[in-house]
């Protein structure tokens, strides 16, 4: 599924149940690095991480934007753009 040139902005759901947000082009990798313990110090004592949500854009600067918008929403706005409490079959950009 992953190209070359495509952006991910992601949103990991930590083992106490907070969110990460993030931006990279390799989303596989970058899961993998936080589950080492060796992504963003946010998530080094949070493990382990899962994957809940991500999008691919064309750009950086649009992936880094959406994630900056991402954060800047309260719980539970986030929890409705990520589709959370919908049915599996309802969220079509789940990781």
């Amino acid at each position: 599924m992953e190209m070359k040139d495509n952006h991910f902005f992601y949103v990991l759901e930590c083992n106490d149940h907070s969110y990460y947000a993030g931006y990279t082009n390799d989303l596989e990798k970058r899961i993998r690095v936080h589950n080492e313990g060796k992504g963003a110090k946010y998530t080094r004592a949070k493990r382990p991480v899962e994957c809940i949500y991500h999008e691919v854009f064309e750009t950086k600067r649009q992936a880094m934007q959406a994630e900056y918008q991402f954060k800047q929403l309260k719980r539970d706005a986030k929890e409705r753009y990520i589709g959370k409490g919908q049915q599996a079959d309802e969220i079509t950009k789940k990781c």
